[in-house]
């Protein structure tokens, strides 16, 4: 897979619903984007076995012990405690060989094994860390795929939603702080990790391929293009960068003030 078959994979993906959403193989098709001419046979063999260690597991084991057993003990994928900056730690292949991410990247294997085997499983767009719902018997609970799939306990929610500034009131909100999210949301959360990383590294190439996955994975979204032409100015791409803000005004042009604006500026450093 080169770089334009793995756009035309994300753009189709961008066109099906949050049901039918791929997850795996777009997260596969972004990890390849980003650094084609790989073999992601690895990843496709981690979820593989991933599924069917939870299927056996399933058998004997609560959904939330199944699941957390299956993903971190036998397959040994846990966050990255050391080096959390590395860029593999947001690619789903590489993710297969070190056996240590973020979060979110993590939290893809498990979403795909959970769908396969039938669980109830959905990320959860928590503020400043990823975290999973599964549903059980006794209610939903919060799983941490950074550490090893552990159960996080609503008193440790509210904790850490404190910590990450939200207001007393919106802390002790379970149901807030638990809302699913859509497949589709998490791999664009991804993608906002490694153009938010690699901006912030001056690494503008890196930060427009991000951005560029984001507006094929969310079409309708004015807001990945005003990025891309952020990094595409970073460049000094300004043909680029104009290109992107016009197609950011098409698709929001009654509110994207903000696009206009930075075009305006753009179209000045042209002349």
């Amino acid at each position: 897979m080169d770089r334009q078959e793995a756009e035309t994979i994300l753009s189709s993906a961008g066109s099906l619903t949050d049901g039918e959403f791929p997850l795996l193989e777009a997260a596969i098709a972004c990890a390849i984007h980003e650094e084609p001419a790989r073999d992601a046979a690895a990843a496709r063999e981690v979820a593989a076995i991933g599924v069917e260690r939870l299927t056996q597991r399933l058998k004997r084991e609560s959904p939330e012990e199944a699941i957390a057993e299956t993903m971190a003990g036998d397959l040994g994928l846990s966050g990255d405690l050391f080096t959390p900056d590395d860029p593999d730690n947001a690619d789903v292949v590489a993710l297969a060989n070190r056996r240590r991410g973020l979060a979110v990247t993590i939290g893809v294997y498990y979403l795909h094994a959970a769908r396969r085997c039938g669980l109830t499983v959905q990320g959860v767009d928590f503020p400043g860390h990823f975290l999973l719902r599964i549903e059980t018997e006794e209610g939903p609970l919060a799983l941490d795929p950074f550490s090893e799939g552990r159960v996080v306990l609503p008193s440790e929610l509210t904790r850490r939603a404190l910590h990450a500034g939200l207001t007393p009131n919106v802390a002790d909100r379970l149901d807030r702080l638990m809302a699913p999210v859509s497949d589709r949301a998490v791999l664009l959360r991804l993608q906002n990790v490694v153009f938010a990383q690699a901006s912030k590294l001056g690494d503008f190439g890196r930060a427009e391929r991000a951005a560029l996955r984001r507006a094929l994975l969310d079409p309708t979204d004015h807001r990945p293009w005003l990025d891309v032409a952020s990094a595409r100015e970073g460049q000094g791409a300004l043909a680029g960068a104009l290109e992107a803000l016009q197609r950011a005004t098409a698709l929001d042009g009654g509110a994207a003030l903000a696009a206009r604006a930075q075009r305006e500026r753009v179209r000045l450093k042209l002349n």
